[in-house]
């Protein structure tokens, strides 16, 4: 067999491969793939694994057919089709494959022959055919039973289920009546059940059941009875269906016991085991509550021998949940646990919360409510307003869900919340119930108008204007509307009510909507004019519930007709001949946007006169050409105006003027200038549309055309009547003026009259028989002139109308009528037109006159009876006119537009025209060609009585029954105005002098456009005025009248302006009013404020402070005031710049205006430029109307402020590493402290204030400083500890503090390049040399301090290069001072002697003749690795003696000594001035050879005697890393006598939580004696954590006056570094014994990997001498690594020789003894200064009886009593411990100091001793002399002391006389040892104190005495 390929199958796998690989071959494709898989899995096994990997990853093909373990499972076939008897079944295909495939060649040696191969298949084929005969049997005899089963269990089910039906059917209780079931109809129902389809039969059967309502008890037989195969086997063992085989469903069954959530069912341990699988039958939970989560697990074992792959899904349930993969293989023997999570729920939720909702408007939302319960219930729902639950009552049965909406109507803007109860149970009780918490939120909506594409912080929009628009013609804009709020809302949008008969033009597309939070919707406006020269003004309304406001948006916009005009305006044809032509053109221009409809009112067929074309139309803003052509046919004059009517606009007029003559009459020619002669006396001049100058310049350029120049004619300036361009036409058209007359006549009283002017011959029918047809009318013509007239008919050859005669002279006051006959020479047919006839008048005597034209309408058909007419198609827009109610006359016009291709006829039905008088119609008949129009002018009257509905007038086209109606609206409407805002006008009480507005409203409710006036009598102008006070108001428009009120006293005002309106095309004659009310009161106001002093606090330096006053108006007026601000200086400084002070107080505005009765904030900034305090005065004045004062400035408030700089002051110091051992003074004066705080105390300059912040330190360098400090670090040996020092920074001020260490580097600036030198000076390179070695460091280098806040800042300074370093550093405070610091520090070499000192020292004053002066110390600190001698310098001092008179001014005690490394010698002196005067002294102190120091002392010489200076600065918190904390680390014992004692108490706390600390006191001694003057106990002790114990300080003065500053150390140790310790010393000190006995011959290596162990102290080898021998002892190797670590930062400075480099491998191989930790250092600092008894008496003399003197200090060694050990303060709280500290420190001060208690021993000692001690003797005293320090009083001043320190030295004398007398007297106890024994007793409560054993401000307790003491006080009082 070929072996298998891995790579190969990866490439292209197949299940042929799979099936042909062997059992090695497919661990490695498992392997590969990642598949779990045993190497003790079956060949087979793993073949299924692996395909089904396969599959999963998509390699492999899905088949429809069952794997073979699937096969296996499902290897029975459903009941209804037997399985089919194949040749080998599944199960023997199964063992063939597997006997096939495991017969590996690693297994067997033996090869089969392919005989034996067939043969053991032919077997196999046999037996699986008998085994597949068996199973067939077999099933049918299973299905036999079944099938019986089935029917004895449908049969047992239905009878049980009557037996129940029965039973609640004779129950009493009342139950909703329930449907039969019948389980054969469900049975039919159910689907048919297929083993391979079980996971989809389950979920498709839910629905079935679900869906048809049946009970859930019946569930579990119907499936039973469904059942085949393997399941109907398991189905056997539990009655009912729990799990599926899928794992899918697990369902509780149990009955739900009211609250408790309890299943009322018993657990079942046994297991069931079906398709080889063994599990629970059921999953039980017990003692649930609803609303929480159980889980149990569910455990499926294979019992079967072959691998199990499951399907499984999770149950489609939100009650039972599981975590489990889809796909599940469980091996032979293995279990496969799934974990199932029981989360029963609430019947209802326990709250909802509804969606956020605006006021008034709705939202809602959803929940279930389902009956966990076995029976039905009903429910009932209880809840309040604003919430509403639907259904609100019901019936749920068993599981049953239904759903609640809840809806939500707020009615406020609130948070709404309620507890809506449903009430559950039986019908009538229902008494169980559960609540359900609402909780909704409401707010207010709020909707926007803006422009689109506008911010959001752009104005809303008011108004959209639409200008003018051409008629007809539509134009839309746009607008946006916007809800800036955070709730839908709902809105409609709808125009405000109009006027009546008002024609909407606007037309919005949005009408309602929905808005959610932050949308918008786009809304647009159409405007649509239809009548010209008008303005339309709309109004939208914005309504939405729950709205303060409703915005409106005006709509506003006019419209515009074509306007027209002629070029030139007179045509003059000149002299033609008869029958001749002639033709001219004229050019109609339209210059508006509207398209111009014309119309020439001319027969061109009947006149001489045509115009072609006859009507058209006119583009906007343009022009067209027309042709006039003249064709004479008589040889006269003709003139004609020609009237070009124009659709929504006036009409316009061109003049034609032609002469005929003929070969025998040449008549005079008419020329322009003849009409414009005459055309000035008549009115027709001024109602033409032309002017005169206008007339004569067309003339003029006719003429200059010809070359004829004409004189300009003069025009007569009589008045003339105004007429209309619309009654131009009606004159024009019927000839009613003429110009025959010189004198102006009215065009009511015409010269010629034409009766009738239309002539209609459509009313008769012409008979068959008549041809050619004719018809005769007549028309009179009347002369009304005092002239002979003639007349001339135009003559047109084939027109079908005639007259006659043609030409008649026509006498004066006479009339003649002519014959007109219709005369068609076509029949069916349809004839029109105008005769027209030419006036001339015979006799002139003034010069050539233009004829006079008028003409006759006609109109005619030639239709024959019983021929039907033209069908007319045409259209009359618009078909409704509208006149406004002027009360005058008035033209419109409409257009009949004839659409047909036949021609069409009008004339007016005289039947409907009832208002012939008040309306006219020109023309009244007519005749339209095929596709064109007809423009006809309606004249119209408005009367009041005009129907409202209007007129209809019928227009009967082509003769016959065919119409058109045309509506007209008219009535005489008066102008009528609307006060909006009501008759009356209300002011809010006003201040007098003042004013205040108001808006009323006025509105145009008429379809008239008004004018209108106010009219304010002259009295009451004073008072009130109004704006705008006259104006135009368009129909429907409203307007806002702002008044304004100005009261000149305190009374109430009554006025009555009247506004008068009139129609705008009225000349004003006539005039309408209104009466308004107005009323308003005068009154007095006044402003306050609320607080009379405002304190705006500290402001810092320079900075800006805002400040707001409320100011307060409570009178009843509205008030405009001006404020004022005058500065009143509170303290001066002599630095104080006058500039900054103009804008130290700032108002942001002086004039302002507040309402009545309430409070504004006034603005002000404070930006002060100095420290000090300020104080400013505001005062305010009313202001007038005019912006004037009448009154003098009130003073309101005060304000006053103090400016303040930013500040820090440094509170604490500490030092360590190589300066831990100086004192507190000494570290003060180092770094110069005293004096820093100083200066940052100190006001800052100008510039130092305008310094920004040091954020950006590179960009913001500081200024140069002054002020230089120095900040030394001391000195100490090469490669010693780094000096150390932390400050603790402090912020006093009320402001946060930011503040920077600058170094050099970060005071650099970027430079230009030319300004660069590339040099750098040998201090630039210094500064470089050390910042780049990092030897001064600051930690951390910037902050900020919050006000009150405290920060720790180390300091610290590396020893690594010998020398003098320094390094300027600026110390900057934002806003606030900058400090130059100069770092300085000293290394040096370590076999180098050095003292550091001060150069200069200050003596405390001095009294002048004190003959015992106090000593005073100077200290000596050794910063160098060896002892040091020094020697002062006594011929200094002897040269000062002697300029002195010999007195020794000042002289050293110890002028000589040793100094230890690290230590500090004191150098005592005596100043003893002679004068009073300063001294100064420079005294040289020798150090060893040659080295000396030369320090200025300097001393001052007083007259008085002065207190020492209690200025101490106490530390009162921890420096961060300290263990102990003092509670004060400053003691100050002050001026005592000397040989006294004073006591001191301070607490040592362990400030560590978990660290116990030892500590040790080092107790100086006095020089030159053992005695100590310090003692302090407890020593040593040890402190647990947190722990607190009390110390007692007793300070001995010394025989002599000293001014003493004791420096006293603690060690602190950790006591887990010193356990460390112990620990390394031992199995350091083992080794060495260990070396020390053992060793290794044979291994000659043992010495190199050996370690050396050293047991000398470290020292460290001089910098730069030579190679080091191999004998010195090596450096440490902590110490080393640092110095090499140092060294590399410096190798540019410095280069390694070898022997150091070789130190450095060596160093590794050295095993020091360890060290003992190097403990902390405290210092607690002591100052005090005694006195000699004289001296001290003068200084204090009330202090003297607080001191306790040692009398005995002379008897020998002071043997004190010692002082109860003090217990430690462990037990005392926590957080009140440094509180209860600090409390008793000052009570024992207090105690100490009480006069009483220091009259306590005086008083014992005068008392006799309560005991005698049995061994007493002569011997226990001996005799002492008097001491010589004992001071001797004068008896001068004996009289001058107080009485109690008479007392005191009398009994001081007297014990010292008695203690010389050797006699036995009972022995006294001394007053030290009373002293002692008192406070040891108050240490003693202090501590029970503290410990919480006694408390000190307890009420006293009293206790009676004993009967003993009572009886032996008796004999007492006899005796």
């Amino acid at each position: 067999m070929a072996t298998f390929d891995l790579a190969q199958f990866v490439e292209a796998p197949s299940r042929g491969l799979i099936g042909a690989c062997r059992k090695r071959g497919l661990l490695d494709v498992a392997d590969h793939f990642g598949f779990q898989v045993d190497s003790s899995m079956l060949k087979v096994e793993l073949q299924e694994v692996v395909i089904s990997g396969l599959e999963d990853l998509g390699l492999l093909t899905r088949q429809q057919a069952a794997s073979p373990a699937e096969a296996r499972v499902n290897a029975e076939p459903p009941l209804a089709t037997p399985p089919p008897v194949s040749p080998a079944a599944p199960d023997d295909r199964d063992r063939l494959v597997t006997a096939a495939g495991d017969a590996d060649p690693a297994d067997s040696d033996e090869d089969v022959t392919p005989a034996e191969f067939r043969l053991r298949i032919e077997q196999l084929r046999l037996d699986a055919e008998d085994r597949a005969q068996h199973r067939q049997l077999e099933f049918e005899m299973r299905k036999l039973e079944l099938e019986a089963d089935t029917k004895l269990r449908l049969r047992k089910l239905e009878l049980e289920h009557e037996a129940v039906k029965a039973e609640k059917e004779t129950s009493p209780v009342s139950s909703p009546p329930q449907d039969s079931f019948n389980i054969s109809n469900c049975m039919a129902l159910m689907p048919v059940f297929r083993e391979s389809e079980v996971d989809c039969y389950f979920s498709a059967f839910e629905r079935i059941a679900t869906a048809l309502n049946w009970p859930r008890d019946v569930w579990p037989l119907l499936l039973q009875c469904r059942f085949t195969g393997m399941l109907a086997e398991a189905s056997s063992i539990a009655n009912r269906w729990e799990i599926s085989i899928s794992g899918q469903n697990v369902e509780d069954t149990g009955t739900h016991n009211g609250q408790d959530g309890r299943y009322q069912k018993n657990t079942s341990n046994q297991k069931t085991c079906h398709l080889g699988l063994e599990t629970k039958p059921e999953l039980l939970w017990d003692n649930w509550s609803p609303g929480s989560k159980f889980t149990k697990v569910l455990v499926l074992k294979n019992i079967d021998n072959k691998l199990k792959k499951l399907n499984i899904r999770h149950p489609m349930s939100n009650i039972f949940s599981a975590s489990i993969p889809q796909i599940v293989f469980i091996s032979p023997g293995t279990t496969f646990i799934i974990p199932i999570t029981f989360g029963p729920q609430q019947m209802v939720p326990g709250s909802v919360e509804l969606p956020l909702c605006a006021v008034q408007h709705t939202s809602q939302t959803e929940f279930h409510i389902k009956n966990a319960r076995n029976f039905q219930t009903f429910f009932e729902w209880d809840c309040a307003e604003p919430f509403h639950l639907s259904p609100e009552r019901g019936l749920l049965q068993p599981e049953q869900e239904c759903p609640i909406r809840v809806m939500f109507h707020p009615q406020e803007a609130q948070m709404h919340q309620q507890q809506a109860c449903c009430r559950f149970g039986d019908e009538g009780e229902k008494a169980n119930s559960v609540t359900v918490h609402l909780q909704g939120e409401a707010k207010y909506p709020y909707l926007e108008l803006k422009h689109p594409g506008s911010k959001k912080e752009e104005n809303c929009l008011s108004e959209l204007h639409f200008g003018s628009v051409a008629v007809d013609q539509s134009l839309s804009k746009h607008f946006d509307i916007f809800n800036p709020s955070s709730v839908s809302v709902h809105f409609s949008l709808s125009p405000l009510p109009a006027v009546a008969m008002f024609t909407s033009a606007f037309y919005c597309d949005v009408t309602r909507g929905i808005l959610p939070p932050g949308g918008s919707l786009r809304a647009s406006v159409t405007y649509s004019p239809t009548v010209v020269d008008t303005v339309s003004v709309e109004y939208l309304s914005l309504k939405y519930n729950g709205s303060i406001n409703n915005p409106q948006l005006t709509l506003k916009g006019k419209c515009i007709g074509p306007s027209v005009s002629l070029l030139p305006l007179v045509l003059d044809f000149g002299c033609v001949k008869e029958r001749g032509s002639a033709v001219l053109t004229v050019k109609l221009i339209n210059s508006s946007p509207a398209e111009a409809i014309y119309q020439w009112d001319i027969d061109s067929g009947n006149s001489v006169f045509s115009i072609l074309p006859a009507s058209g139309s006119v583009a906007p803003h343009s022009h067209i050409k027309l042709k006039a052509v003249y064709r004479p046919t008589q040889p006269i004059a003709y003139y004609r105006r020609v009237a070009c009517l124009v659709l929504h606009t006036d009409p316009v007029f061109l003049d034609l003027i032609g002469t005929c003559h003929s070969e025998l009459q040449r008549p005079q020619k008419l020329k322009p200038e003849h009409l414009v002669q005459y055309m000035s006396h008549y009115s027709y001049v001024q109602t033409s549309p032309f002017s005169d100058n206008d007339l004569q310049q067309n003339v003029n350029t006719q003429l200059d055309q010809q070359g004829v120049p004409l004189p300009m004619p003069e025009i007569n300036q009589n008045p003339v009547i105004l007429t209309t361009p619309m009654e131009d036409i009606r004159q024009v058209s019927t000839g009613s003026v003429d110009f025959f007359s010189s004198s102006s006549s009215s065009p009511s009283s015409p010269h010629v009259s034409v009766v009738p002017s239309e002539l209609l011959f459509n009313h008769k029918i012409i008979p068959s028989s008549i041809s050619p047809s004719e018809f005769v009318q007549y028309v009179t013509v009347r002369n009304y002139s005092g002239g002979k007239l003639r007349l001339a008919w135009t003559v047109a050859e084939d027109s079908p109308f005639s007259v006659s005669p043609s030409s008649f002279d026509l006498d004066s006051l006479t009339s003649n009528s002519f014959t007109v006959t219709y005369a068609p020479k076509q029949l069916n047919t349809l004839h029109g037109g105008q005769l027209e006839c030419f006036v001339y008048q015979e006799d002139i005597s003034d010069g050539l006159r233009p004829p006079l034209c008028f003409t006759v309408r006609v109109i005619g058909h030639s239709f024959q009876q019983g021929k039907k007419h033209f069908d007319p198609s045409c259209s009359l827009n618009p078909s409704q006119v509208v006149f406004p109610g002027l009360g005058g006359m008035s033209c419109q016009n409409v257009l009949l537009q004839n659409n047909s291709t036949l021609p069409l006829t009008f004339c007016l039905s005289h039947a409907s025209n009832t208002w012939r008088d008040s309306l006219s119609l020109l023309p009244g008949c007519g005749l339209i060609p095929p596709g064109d129009h007809q423009i006809i002018t309606i004249r119209l009257l408005p009367t009041e009585d005009s129907p409202e509905q209007g007129l209809r007038l019928t227009l009967q086209l082509n003769a016959a029954e065919f119409s058109k109606e045309l509506t007209i609206l008219s009535v005489a409407e008066k102008p009528h105005v609307s006060l909006e805002s009501g008759s009356s006008l209300y002011f809010h009480p006003t201040a007098v002098g003042s004013t205040s507005q108001s808006t009323h409203h006025i509105k145009n409710i008429s379809c008239l456009p008004i004018q209108f006036e106010w009219n304010i009598p002259e009295t009451e102008q004073r008072f009130i005025f109004v704006k705008p006070d006259a104006g135009e108001l368009h129909p429907n428009e409203t307007s806002v009248q702002v008044w304004t009120f100005s009261p000149l006293a305190e009374e109430s005002y009554t006025l009555q302006p009247t506004l008068n309106f009139w129609p705008v095309q009225s000349d004003g004659s006539k005039r309408w009013n209104l009466t308004l009310e107005v009323v308003g009161r005068g009154a007095k106001g006044f402003i306050e404020v609320e607080n009379a002093v405002v304190d705006v606090g500290d402001v810092l330096y320079g900075s800006c402070r805002k400040v707001e006053i409320p100011l307060v108006n409570n009178s009843p007026c509205f008030l405009k005031f001006r404020l004022s601000v005058e500065r009143i200086q509170a303290d001066v400084h002599p630095s104080y710049e006058q500039e900054y002070d103009q804008s130290a107080f700032h108002l942001d505005w002086e004039t302002g205006a507040i309402t009545s009765n309430s409070t504004t904030l006034l603005q002000s900034s404070v930006r002060l430029y100095k420290q000090a305090r300020y104080l400013w005065a505001i005062s305010a004045q009313v202001l007038n109307a005019d912006g004037t004062t009448s009154s003098s400035p009130q003073k309101l408030c005060e304000v006053q402020a103090k400016g303040v700089f930013p500040t820090l002051q440094v509170v604490g110091a500490c030092s360590g590493g190589s300066v831990d051992r100086l004192s507190k003074g000494h570290v003060w004066k180092l770094l110069s402290l005293d004096s820093l705080n100083e200066h940052l105390r100190s006001a800052p300059s100008s510039a130092e204030v305008t310094t920004k912040p040091p954020i950006n330190l590179h960009i913001s360098p500081p200024i140069f400083p002054t002020v230089l400090l120095d900040f030394s670090f001391g000195s100490a040996s090469v490669y010693s500890d780094p000096a150390e020092f932390v400050l603790m920074f402090h912020n006093p001020g009320s402001f946060p503090v930011d503040w920077a260490f600058l170094f050099p580097k970060d005071q650099r600036t970027e430079l230009p390049g030319w300004a660069e030198t590339g040099e750098l000076s040998s201090t630039e390179l210094d500064h470089m040399q050390i910042q780049d070695c990092k030897l001064f460091t600051v930690a951390p280098h910037s902050g900020t301090l919050l006000p009150g806040q405290k920060r720790a800042v180390q300091f610290s300074y590396s020893h690594n290069v010998i020398g003098t370093n320094r390094l300027p550093v600026v110390f900057k405070l934002s806003y606030g001072r900058e400090t130059l610091l100069n770092f300085q520090g000293v290394t040096v070499e370590q076999d180098k002697p050095h003292l550091f000192a001060s150069n200069q020292h200050a003596f405390a004053p001095v009294d002048v003749g004190d003959c015992r002066p106090p000593r005073q110390m100077y200290e000596l600190y050794n910063g160098g690795a060896v002892q040091v001698h020094y020697e002062v310098d006594q011929t200094v001092l002897s040269q000062l003696q002697m300029d002195n008179f010999n007195h020794p001014v000042l002289s050293c005690i110890s002028p000589q000594g040793e100094v230890l490394p690290g230590e500090t010698a004191t150098l005592e002196w005596i100043f003893s001035p002679l004068e009073l005067k300063l001294y100064q002294m420079d005294v040289p102190i020798h150090i060893h050879d040659n080295d000396l120091i030369t320090v200025r002392f300097e001393g001052c010489g007083t007259k008085t005697l002065t207190q020492s200076s209690s200025d101490v600065s106490m530390q009162r918190e921890p420096f961060p890393g300290q263990v102990l904390f003092l509670s004060e680390d400053s003691v100050l014992i002050g001026d005592v006598p000397v040989r006294s004692q004073t006591t001191r108490v301070f607490f040592l706390t362990n400030v560590s939580h978990t660290e116990s600390a030892l500590f040790l006191w080092e107790i100086p001694r006095q020089k030159g004696s053992d005695q100590k003057v310090v003692q302090i106990h407890p020593e040593r002790g040890r402190l647990r954590p947190e722990e607190c114990t009390l110390c007692v300080l007793t300070f001995s003065s010394t025989d002599y006056p000293t001014i003493h500053q004791l420096d006293l150390i603690c060690q602190v140790t950790q006591e887990a570094a010193l356990v460390q310790y112990h620990d390394e010393l031992q199995r350091w000190e083992e080794e060495k014994r260990r070396q020390e006995n053992e060793f290794i011959i044979t291994d000659k290596s043992a010495s190199k990997n050996q370690r050396v162990l050293v047991d000398e102290k470290p020292q460290t080898s001089p910098v730069r001498k030579g190679s080091l021998s191999k004998y010195k002892v090596l450096p440490p190797i902590s110490a080393g690594s640092e110095i090499y670590r140092r060294e590399e930062t410096v190798s540019f400075y410095t280069n390694q020789t070898r022997a150091e480099r070789r130190l450095r491998r060596e160093a590794a191989k050295i095993w020091r003894c360890p060290q003992p930790p190097r403990p902390a250092l405290l210092h607690l600092r002591v100052a005090a200064h005694s006195f000699e008894l004289q001296d001290y008496l003068k200084l204090c003399p009330d202090e003297y009886h607080t001191c306790f003197r040692n009398i005995q200090a002379k008897i020998g060694p002071t043997s004190a009593v010692p002082p109860l050990f003090a217990p430690s303060l462990s037990s005392a709280p926590g957080p009140g411990k440094d509180v209860v500290a600090q409390i008793l420190t000052c009570m024992i001060s207090d105690i100490l100091s009480d006069p009483e208690l220091a009259r306590s021993p005086v008083t014992l000692s005068s008392k006799p001793r309560p005991y005698q001690p049995a061994d007493m003797s002569s011997t226990h005293f001996s005799p002492v002399p008097p001491s010589p320090c004992t001071p001797t009083r004068p008896p001068s001043t004996s009289a001058t002391l107080p009485q109690h320190h008479r007392l005191l030295n009398e009994a001081v004398a007297k014990e010292g006389t008695e203690i010389t007398q050797n006699t036995l007297q009972p022995m006294l106890a001394p007053a030290y040892m009373c002293e002692a024994v008192l406070l040891n007793t108050l240490q003693n409560l202090l501590t029970e104190a503290v410990k919480g054993q006694f408390d000190l401000t307890a009420h006293p307790c009293i206790i009676p005495p004993s009967s003993y003491l009572r009886s032996r006080a008796k004999p007492e009082e006899d005796q």
